[in-house]
């Protein structure tokens, strides 16, 4: 069974960047849509970015533009999402889940394996 381990997470000022990576165990990543979600206090969890098993990827237009880029290495089974220019607002637990199949999507109930998160926290 697929299991998910996220790192990465830590205290940054604004401004600066983190990159987190979410490793796979058990099986590999291959054939898997991942997507990197948050969730901040009080708030639902909302996507961040998700990236096909070919690699080919989208990031939440509310989050984006080149900030919050996600990529793969299959042979490496591990997903990243690099956070860069990082705001007080991107403070939350990162999540990374996976899905069977090839297609976009940000949408949690889709996602069927998730890890257990890491928190980011950017504050000065």
């Amino acid at each position: 069974q697929l299991q998910l381990v996220e790192s990465g997470g830590g205290l940054v000022q604004p401004g600066g960047s983190l990159r987190l990576s979410c490793v796979a165990s058990r099986e590999s990543l291959d054939d898997s849509t991942v997507a990197w979600f948050r969730q901040a206090p009080g708030k639902e969890r909302e996507g961040v970015a998700s990236i096909t098993p070919a690699g080919a990827s989208a990031t939440d237009v509310d989050n984006a533009g080149d900030r919050l880029l996600i990529s793969r290495d299959n042979a490496k089974k591990t997903v990243y999402l690099q956070m860069n220019r990082l705001k007080p607002e991107d403070t939350a637990v990162y999540y990374c889940a996976a899905r069977s199949g090839s297609s976009f999507s940000l949408e949690v109930s889709r996602y069927t394996t998730w890890g257990q998160g890491t928190q980011v926290t950017v504050s000065s």
